[in-house]
């Protein structure tokens, strides 16, 4: 792999450092924004969700612009989107003008999750695919630990650090967006959609250093031909299509009915259900994002090794165990446990799903309709976020957490017959084969 193609990936993948900080930056402010505009609890729930609500549009129309401006023009415009939104949000003089800041923000965050790993799939060798896309996963959980330092160490300045506190992701915004001019086009948009041949068989040579001129023709007429074939056979939403489609969804779908968002938005609260003081609950919940860090690196080490579908069984399995013994725990009262089994969950999640669900959307697209598919797994994914996150405050009322965390259990055991009989192994094999995998089968 060489230098050059390891910044490109790190570039894009820092789209999801910015998503990351964006998403959690916020919890410094909240409670102060309150206060400053004597909010109602509905207003305050709407202004703190709107960034979320920018998210799902976001990841539903992302497909637009990555496939009809390019991969690379749509990067440099989410450092625009976050940019906007950080100096705004710091400016904002009134809850309309903060929401519609937190809005714009979330458009980036939403399109974020179709464009760059996207971008990096089409770009990085098969062998090198999985860590060079997972890097995107890797970027928000560091961003979501940098915006928690960045809203400690500004906390105390005063009455407007909370403005300080938002204003600040802009200069990572801004390196961002100067950092992708550097980027070249994907050469599977350039020479698939755009039907620029010059210019994909550039960009391929950048690539691929080594490989010979033929080599390289050879690779720019595979591209040429799915492309062509996958145009001819029919839109996104034909039978062609089902199983990729199909396999998206599940993916995101099973990544937020493990409970994921449930446990890093409540994790105080969780762990004051088992009789902890606040301040210990928020330093359980600091060794969550930690956990979180230290796995979602494993996760990128062992992808490209074990693939796509091993982290998948293994995440499975770490799931089954760990919501199954706070299940337990729960009904037990055997409340000591209960941290353990969280970081335990979350070790499960950053190795399994959290590693794969980005690389693996990425990869079972044809080239031609590959960010409509980022977009449905996208899309899916936070639509399901954003109501596991409205109802799971009154869940945990309604019910013993007990039961929640059974319930967690049973979808987790749903999602490894899934993975056995479902899913595919796409380690190590370049796009175009996979789409012919998926072109072989009966329909």
């Amino acid at each position: 792999m060489t230098l050059r193609l390891f910044l490109w990936s790190l570039t894009a993948a820092l789209a999801g450092f910015l998503f990351g900080f964006d998403t959690v930056v916020i919890s410094g402010a909240e409670q102060t924004i309150q206060t400053l505009w004597s909010l109602s609890p509905v207003v305050h729930g709407l202004a703190m969700s709107m960034a979320l609500w920018g998210t799902v549009l976001g990841s539903l129309v992302g497909a637009w612009p990555t496939d009809q401006l390019g991969r690379r023009t749509t990067l440099l415009g989410i450092g625009i989107l976050y940019f906007v939104s950080a100096v705004w949000s710091g400016l904002a003089t009134d809850v309309i003008s903060f929401m519609i800041a937190r809005f714009i923000g979330g458009l980036g965050v939403g399109i974020s999750t179709v464009a760059s790993p996207l971008f990096i799939s089409e770009i990085a060798p098969a062998r090198y695919r999985g860590r060079l896309a997972g890097m995107f996963q890797f970027n928000i959980v560091f961003g979501i630990l940098i915006a928690f330092v960045s809203n400690s160490l500004l906390g105390g300045l005063g009455e407007h650090a909370w403005r300080w506190m938002l204003g600040v992701e802009a200069v990572p915004a801004l390196i961002y967006s100067l950092m992708c001019f550097g980027l070249p086009e994907s050469p599977r948009w350039l020479i698939g959609r755009k039907e620029d041949w010059g210019g994909g068989v550039a960009v391929l040579r950048l690539i691929h250093p080594e490989a010979s001129e033929a080599e390289i023709e050879a690779k720019a007429n595979e591209i040429a031909a799915v492309s062509h074939e996958s145009a001819s056979v029919g839109g996104f939403w034909c039978a062609r299509l089902k199983t990729p489609i199909l396999l998206a969804f599940l993916i995101a779908f099973f990544n937020q009915l493990s409970g994921i968002n449930a446990v890093l938005y409540f994790a105080p609260r969780i762990f004051e259900l088992t009789g902890l003081e606040e301040k210990a609950a928020l330093l359980q919940s600091v060794g969550i994002g930690v956990t979180n860090l230290i796995f979602t690196f494993v996760g990128l080490w062992l992808i490209d090794r074990l693939g796509r579908r091993t982290l998948l069984y293994i995440g499975s399995v770490g799931y089954i165990v760990s919501l199954g013994c706070c299940a337990w725990a729960f009904f037990t009262e055997t409340y000591a446990i209960v941290p353990a089994c969280i970081f335990a969950f979350i070790a499960a999640h950053a190795v399994g799903q959290g590693a794969v669900i980005w690389v693996f959307i990425a990869e079972i697209f044809p080239n031609r309709h590959r960010a409509q598919g980022q977009s449905l797994g996208s899309f899916t994914h936070w639509i399901f976020a954003a109501l596991l996150t409205l109802f799971f405050p009154s869940m945990v009322t309604a019910l013993a957490p007990g039961y929640v965390f059974l319930f967690f259990c049973l979808m987790m055991v749903l999602q490894l017959v899934w993975v056995k009989i479902m899913v595919p192994e796409t380690k190590g094999r370049p796009l175009e084969e996979i789409e012919h995998q998926f072109d072989a089968i009966p329909r």
